[in-house]
């Protein structure tokens, strides 16, 4: 089974990630070269990013730019949705929250790096009321996932996490590396991402994290973390 990627910021001109087309085209390179064959490009939610309808637009330019260059990289909706709060949470049921893939079941979101979350899982167990299940982006950068239990806590209120597999080489620093192993060796994640936001030097280091991850977990999980289980979530199905 391909890998699959559900956190990158693939599309050029609309946040932080690429900013040309041409950025755009190497970074899929780069991931087709690692064994990548879909990508649901996460471009941030946030007022001072492109609107929803800029995005999709830019999503059907890329995917034909694509199919022109001859790059065999499937691209599907999603968007990094900004902070597990009250103001998501009223987004729920609109196309203003912006989720994974056409089944929409599950939400990539970000929580804040350096404040707290005391209502973290009292927010998951209301989104999971409404239907939606948080895939919560790379915790091991975020200052409430330091508190000892507190990834084990928001995965028993029913949310998924997300790895950034840069963290594991330490590209995050050392706090997010040895979290990211920790949650890794107590199997915490349900997904492994690259939340790539440039293609300047992305196959190496990719490959490094991949290389990293593997070593760490296991052939096994590193296929149910980069291949079955993001392809269940696009298919909006659950995690078996």
């Amino acid at each position: 089974m391909p890998m699959v990627d559900l956190h990158l910021h693939l599309l050029p001109g609309v946040d932080d990630g690429c900013k040309t087309m041409e950025d755009a085209l190497a970074m899929a390179r780069a991931l087709v070269s690692l064994g990548f064959t879909v990508a649901a490009p996460s471009p941030h939610n946030r007022p001072e990013y492109a609107s929803r309808e800029v995005c999709l637009a830019r999503l059907d330019e890329v995917r034909a730019a694509l199919g022109a260059q001859g790059v065999a990289l499937a691209l599907e909706v999603n968007a990094e949705n900004f902070f597990l709060d009250e103001a998501l949470l009223s987004a729920l049921p609109t196309p203003a929250s912006r989720r994974l893939g056409a089944a929409g079941k599950y939400l990539l979101v970000e929580a804040p790096y350096t404040s707290p979350l005391p209502l973290l899982t009292d927010v998951i167990f209301r989104m999971k009321l409404k239907g939606v299940t948080p895939l919560i982006a790379h915790p091991e950068r975020c200052l409430e996932f330091e508190r000892k239990g507190r990834a084990a806590e928001a995965v028993q209120a029913g949310a998924l996490l997300q790895l950034d597999v840069g963290a594991l080489i330490g590209r995050y620093g050392k706090t997010a590396q040895k979290l990211a192993r920790q949650f890794v060796d107590d199997g915490l994640y349900a997904v492994a991402a690259t939340d790539l936001h440039s293609p300047v030097g992305a196959e190496a280091w990719v490959s490094q994290s991949l290389e990293a991850l593997g070593k760490l977990a296991g052939a096994r999980a590193l296929t149910q973390l980069t291949e079955a289980n993001p392809a269940r979530l696009l298919a909006g199905q659950p995690l078996a």
